[in-house]
């Protein structure tokens, strides 16, 4: 089985599948009942100003970023820079993963 995680996680890299920004990605900085996340991408959806997103709407990527969710974690904050970065870094890895050939849905 796919090691993806089915449940949201503070610091995770999703991608959004409904919606009008469907395909983009994001990272979960809170988690409100069980139903719902909150997402930013430190770019167009500001840490400030989250997308408050159901759960059945996005899909979970096994990348999760030890700095946001640190961040988060301790001070309840976090820069958008942290965020820009947090999704370089996955998109770094799914075209490392890409180029080597073990396609596996990314």
């Amino acid at each position: 089985m796919n090691d993806v995680h089915t449940e949201p996680v503070i610091g995770q890299v999703v991608r959004i599948t409904k919606g009008r920004e469907k395909d983009q990605y994001a990272v979960i900085i809170k988690i409100i009942e069980d139903r719902f996340v909150l997402l930013a991408d430190g770019e167009k959806r500001k840490y400030d100003r989250p997308k408050k997103k159901n759960v059945l709407h996005i899909k979970f990527t096994p990348f999760i970023s030890n700095e946001v969710r640190t961040s988060l974690l301790e001070t309840n904050r976090v820069s958008n820079g942290k965020l820009r970065f947090a999704l370089a870094k996955y998109a770094s890895e799914v075209v490392t993963v890409l180029e080597k050939g073990d396609v596996n849905d990314v």
